[in-house]
């Protein structure tokens, strides 16, 4: 590794990234877990208010159902993101920083670190994603996380939890691959030595976030319908796909779509800007020292040794004499007393690059007692 290859790691550790992920993890659900609340509503497929926009819908919620409506089942959310975004972001940076090693293309690297991070999350998250829809739907009978979870594992099983995983991968490694080549994409072009800079943390993290969810709505909406199981026993994605088609028509699969943007950009500005800021905190260093990730074009260059080889007498250039007795008086001049005779003058010439300078060393054996002691010969 060269020195630009060095400076261009991250100056965080494993430690850093998973307790940074489970703040920004926390802290972007809670804030933002109302419009999700909304957002549920709107997808949902027999709430006779489905068809409201999303101050209605939010108004209509509290009105009917109490102040306290939108936020019931956060306590969930709170248990899983922590652990679920600990584990995402330490696995996207861990993933990101080895790929390194074996790609030069940038986007495949996100693409492939995003996927690796969206199936250890889901595996996570999968479990509190449907007790928080099975107490956001509409007319929900579960009034606390405890209550919910002892009667869907009752009912359907330790399966429930995770029967929308698959179509949850389906719909989150592509909306992963989105949301983190779009916001290193940001990255690049706005902050390319990756220094702690939240505007642009905020602006990137958005506009990932939005691509990303607008992309990924239907498969949203298939999830949230496994999860809810609001018409039925539905099996599986495919079966989801095939009621929703039945009973909402194509427009059906974009159910929420506006709440789910709107959710989403502020959710992963959040995120982001919550993530890099405790990530800078808690590495303890200066501004000017702190890289937040692998930097900006150079992380994934082709990286190339300079070797030097040894010269050969054919490959021996002769040098200028002038300037080489020149540069050899000024480095290393005479003794102003050597007695000519008495003197050995030894030259040393250890270089292997052209422009390296000369070494001369001047040695007098008048001091030795004996021309023997020293290999001279008697003549």
């Amino acid at each position: 590794m060269n020195m630009d290859d060095y400076e261009s790691l991250p100056t965080t550790s494993v430690g850093v990234n998973m307790t940074a992920g489970a703040i920004a993890g926390v802290l972007e659900h809670i804030v933002m877990y109302p419009l999700d609340s909304v957002k549920t509503r709107m997808q949902s497929l027999t709430s006779p208010n489905a068809h409201m926009n999303i101050m209605a819908t939010f108004q209509n919620m509290i009105t009917r159902e109490g102040l306290m409506r939108p936020i019931r089942g956060a306590s969930a959310v709170i248990i899983g993101a922590g652990p679920a975004h600990a584990m995402y972001f330490g696995a996207y940076e861990m993933t990101k920083e080895l790929l390194t090693k074996f790609t030069s293309h940038n986007n495949l690297n996100y693409m492939l670190s995003g996927a690796t991070a969206t199936l250890i999350h889901d595996a996570i998250s999968s479990p509190t994603d449907v007790i928080k829809q099975r107490m956001q739907m509409y007319n929900s009978p579960y009034k606390s996380v405890i209550s919910c979870m002892r009667d869907v594992y009752k009912k359907e099983g330790f399966r429930a939890f995770y029967r929308s995983y698959s179509t949850q991968l389906v719909m989150n490694i592509p909306y992963q691959t989105i949301h983190f080549t779009a916001y290193e994409f940001f990255q690049n072009r706005l902050n390319l030595e990756r220094k702690y800079n939240p505007p642009v943390h905020m602006l990137a993290g958005a506009a990932a976030g939005a691509s990303a969810a607008a992309i990924t709505t239907p498969l949203d909406v298939v999830k949230t319908l496994l999860n809810t199981q609001e018409t039925g026993l539905t099996k599986g994605m495919m079966e989801a796909f095939r009621q929703i088609y039945h009973m909402a028509g194509p427009l059906g699969f974009f159910k929420g779509m506006t709440a789910r943007v709107l959710y989403s950009m502020p959710a992963t500005a959040i995120c982001w800007s919550t993530y890099e800021f405790f990530k800078f905190y808690l590495c303890g260093l200066k501004p000017e020292q702190y890289k937040s990730s692998i930097a900006g074009r150079s992380e994934l260059a082709p990286r190339s040794t300079d070797y030097v080889l040894p010269k050969t007498a054919d490959d021996e250039v002769t040098p200028d004499v002038s300037a080489a007795s020149t540069q050899k008086d000024s480095l290393h001049p005479n003794p102003p007393t050597v007695n000519a005779a008495g003197a050995i003058k030894t030259v040393c010439e250890l270089s292997s690059r052209p422009a390296a300078p000369t070494i001369n060393l001047h040695t007098r054996h008048t001091d030795v007692k004996s021309p023997y002691d020293r290999g001279f010969s008697s003549t």
